[in-house]
C-alpha cells in the first residue's frame, strides 16, 4: 500500500459531465456482474483502490489497510490489491483527470454528493455484494447511495448529527427540560436571551454548507430541495417558507448571534466556545468537549417539526466501470464493507456503522453512544448532479432574509428561478 499525493493536474481539468459522456461505462465489456455470493477463492485479478485520510491517524489508517489486504488474500490469494491514500485536497480534480486519461483506479472512496457527478463512470454495486451484507444496510443508508434504484457504492461508514445542548447553560437559566420541537426552542428562547445566552446558532455565511444549516430544517418541515424526478427545485414550497420563517424568527427575536449570519469565525472565537449558546444542530458533539467539558455535552434527538430528521454523511466504496477485473473488485468491496470488517474501520475513525446487525459500537460512551442511537434518522440530502450549484444560488437568498433585505417567499422564489435555469 502506498501513501502519496494526488497526481498533479497536467492540463486543464475537463468538466465531470464531459468526462461522463466521453468515458462512461461500455455496454460491450462482457461483464454481467458478480454472483453476489461473497466470492470464492477462484476469483483472480488486480484491484487498485484510491481512498483518503478517513482515519486521521496515518499509522492507524495504514495498518488497517495492510491488515485488511492480508485477511482478504487469505480468502482470495489470486487477487492483488493495492490501496493508495491520497490527501483530501483536490481529490475531484485528480480523479477527473485520471478518468479522462484512462488511468483511473478500480475502486474509489466517494461521498454521496460525488455520486451523481461520476454516475456514468460507476458500475452499480448491487450484484457484487452478498445478499447477507446487502440486506443488512439501514434503508436510509441505501437511499444515500442509490440512483435510479441502483446502489452506486457500498457504504462503509456514516456520520450522525443531532441536537447538542450545553448543560451548563441550561443549569444557569434553571431550565431542566431540553427542546424536542421547533416550538419548544422558540418557547424557551426568551428566558435564555434574558439570561444573556443565545438559544442556538445559525451560520449564514454563504460559504457554509446548507446541509448543516437550512436543509435540516427544510427536511424537518416536510420539504425537500428537488422534486421527485430532480428536474426542478422544490425548496420554495410552503414547507420551505415555513423553515426559513423559523430561522427568521430566531434572528428577529435576538436568539442567535447576528455576527454569524454573514461571517464564519473560527469556532474558538464564537459564543458557542464561550459557553453562551444553549443548543446547536450543525456540529458533531465531540468537537465541543474541549469548550464545554464532557459532562456538559448533552446529545438529544434531532429537532422535530413535521418530520424528525437530520443530516449525516455516508462514505462508500464505488467500482468504476473501467475496472478490468470487476469480479475481483467486487469481491474486495464486499469484503471491506462486510459488517465485521467495516466495524473495525468505523471505530478506528470514530464513525458509525451502516449495518443493522452491528448494534452498538459505542455502548457506554456518553457522547458517541448517545449519537449512535440516531443513525437511522439521518439523510445525506439530494443526489443530484447540480446539488452544489443549487446550494450556491440558494445560500445568498437565505442570507438576504436573515439581514432583512427580503421576505422568505420572495427569496426562495428568486433562488428557485436561478436554480431551475441551472437545471435546464
Amino acid at each position: 500500500m502506498r501513501t502519496r499525493n494526488a497526481p498533479a493536474v497536467a492540463a486543464l481539468v475537463l468538466g465531470i459531465g464531459l468526462i461522463a459522456t466521453a468515458c462512461g461505462g461500455d455496454d460491450d465489456t462482457g461483464t454481467t456482474g458478480g454472483d453476489g455470493d461473497g466470492g470464492t477463492g477462484a476469483v483472480s485479478g488486480e484491484v487498485t483502490m484510491w481512498t483518503y485520510p478517513v482515519i486521521a491517524d496515518e499509522p492507524t489508517h495504514r495498518a488497517f489497510w495492510d491488515d485488511t489486504i492480508a485477511a482478504f488474500n487469505a480468502e482470495f490469494p489470486d487477487v492483488e490489491v493495492n490501496v493508495e491514500i491520497f490527501p483530501w485536497a483536490d481529490r475531484d480534480q485528480a480523479l477527473t483527470t485520471a478518468i479522462a486519461g484512462n488511468s483511473a483506479p478500480d475502486v474509489v472512496y466517494l461521498i454521496p454528493d460525488q455520486l451523481p457527478a461520476y454516475a456514468r463512470n460507476i458500475e452499480p454495486i448491487d450484484d457484487y455484494l452478498s445478499e447477507e451484507e446487502r440486506s443488512d444496510y439501514r434503508q436510509n443508508v441505501v437511499d444515500s447511495v442509490s440512483i435510479d434504484g441502483q446502489m452506486m457504492g457500498a457504504p462503509v461508514l456514516q456520520s450522525v448529527l443531532a441536537l447538542v445542548c450545553n448543560k451548563q447553560v441550561f443549569d444557569a437559566v434553571g431550565q431542566t427540560e431540553y427542546p424536542e420541537t421547533w416550538d419548544d426552542l422558540l418557547e424557551m428562547a426568551p428566558a435564555f436571551k434574558d439570561a444573556g445566552f443565545d438559544m442556538t446558532a445559525y451560520g449564514g455565511d454563504v460559504a457554509n454548507s446548507l446541509n448543516l444549516s437550512f436543509y435540516p430544517l427544510l427536511w424537518q418541515a416536510g420539504g425537500d430541495v428537488f422534486n421527485e424526478d430532480g428536474t426542478e427545485v422544490a425548496f420554495n414550497s410552503d414547507e420551505g417558507v415555513r423553515a426559513l420563517e423559523f430561522v427568521q424568527q430566531l434572528v428577529e427575536g435576538g436568539y442567535v448571534d447576528p455576527g454569524q449570519l454573514t461571517t464564519e469565525p473560527p469556532l474558538e472565537q464564537t459564543r458557542i466556545a464561550q459557553n453562551k449558546v444553549a443548543c446547536v444542530w450543525h456540529m458533531e458533539p465531540q468537537y465541543l468537549v474541549d469548550f464545554w467539558g464532557e459532562e456538559n455535552v448533552i446529545v438529544r434527538p434531532p429537532l422535530k417539526d413535521a418530520e424528525q430528521i437530520q443530516y449525516g454523511t455516508v462514505g462508500s466504496l464505488s467500482m468504476l466501470s473501467s475496472a478490468e477485473d470487476k469480479e475481483a473488485a467486487g469481491a474486495w468491496i464486499d469484503f471491506v464493507t462486510s459488517a465485521e470488517r467495516a466495524a473495525e474501520f468505523d471505530t478506528a475513525g470514530r464513525f458509525f456503522s451502516t449495518k443493522e446487525s452491528v448494534g452498538a459500537l459505542y455502548e457506554g460512551d456518553p457522547i458517541l453512544g448517545e449519537l449512535e442511537q440516531f443513525a437511522g434518522l439521518t439523510t445525506v440530502g439530494p443526489l443530484n448532479e447540480h446539488a452544489r450549484e443549487v446550494m450556491g444560488v440558494l445560500a445568498p437568498e437565505i442570507q438576504a432574509v436573515l439581514v432583512g433585505d427580503k421576505d422568505p417567499q420572495q427569496a426562495l422564489d428568486d433562488a428557485a428561478d436561478a436554480a431551475n435555469a441551472l437545471l435546464g
